[in-house]
């Protein structure tokens, strides 16, 4: 894989408002689809993105919008999941 791509791909992902969003750990926070909320929330003048996702919105929410989009629906199986209660007590290793 190319370096520069690589690079690029670390980079957006560490200021994706999903990514973001995904250890907020905020009680009563969107799950579905929360970061593309927390995107449009950004992008309507929302003021207070930490207190409402617990995450703070991305620099640049039109630039992070159709990754977080795209994010989030390949992870809507496990949020939708999560919002109906099913638990995972998932363990990884040997």
């Amino acid at each position: 894989m190319n370096k520069g791509l690589l690079v690029a791909v670390a980079l957006h992902l560490a200021g994706c408002a999903t990514a973001r969003t995904l250890d907020a750990a905020q009680p009563n926070a969107p799950v579905v689809y929360a970061g593309t909320r927390l995107d449009l929330y950004a992008m309507n003048g929302g003021c207070c993105a930490r207190d409402r996702f617990g995450a703070e919105a991305p620099s640049y929410p039109g630039l992070d919008l159709p990754a977080s989009a795209l994010l989030d629906t390949l992870l809507l199986p496990l949020s939708v999941l999560t919002v109906i209660g099913v638990g995972f007590n998932a363990t990884g290793g040997l």
